[in-house]
């Protein structure tokens, strides 16, 4: 339970980062309805787009991409938890935490951007260079988010006992 807590809120405080970038300075976030869209064209078999804008609507597909992108958040924070000791879990060390939110980045360059019609790694963006320093960051953050999460989740079991 402490791991799926540390996943929503560090995909909380990634979602509060791109809130940040596009109110602050104008830089869009990921539509997460197109994340749906992408998923609700899969059991047609279409996993690649030239185009995910371009596409087809589908029904729920905006509660379909906020439901995934969160439930990437607490898989990934699962796999984390999985993967450090067990220890980590009680003395939180932003090290591991900033490695492996960075080291997330490539399912977004590697998968889910090709798929979109993005290109590897924001290829075929107008402004690929930007658009992969701000996966980079906004990864960055998620892994702040897993470190800084298990600190509150220890904090609030600390308080508890």
């Amino acid at each position: 339970m402490r791991a799926v807590a540390i996943g929503i809120g560090a995909t909380l405080l990634m979602d509060l980062w791109n809130l940040f970038l596009t109110r602050a300075f104008s830089i869009p976030s990921l539509n997460y309805c197109l994340l749906g869209r992408w998923i609700r064209h899969i059991p047609e078999g279409t996993l690649r787009h030239a185009s995910i804008a371009a596409a087809s609507r589908r029904p729920f597909e905006c509660v379909v991409g906020w439901i995934a992108h969160y439930t990437i958040g607490v898989t990934l924070a699962l796999v984390f938890v999985a993967l450090v000791s067990t220890g980590w879990l009680t003395r939180p060390t932003l090290l591991p935490a900033l490695l492996f939110g960075l080291s997330t980045v490539l399912f977004p360059f590697f998968i889910l951007q090709p798929s979109l019609g993005l290109g590897v790694a924001s290829s075929r963006t107008p402004k690929p260079a930007r658009a992969r320093l701000k996966s980079l960051v906004t990864h960055t953050v998620f892994g702040v988010g897993l470190y800084v999460c298990a600190l509150g989740v220890h904090f609030a079991q600390w308080v508890h006992d």
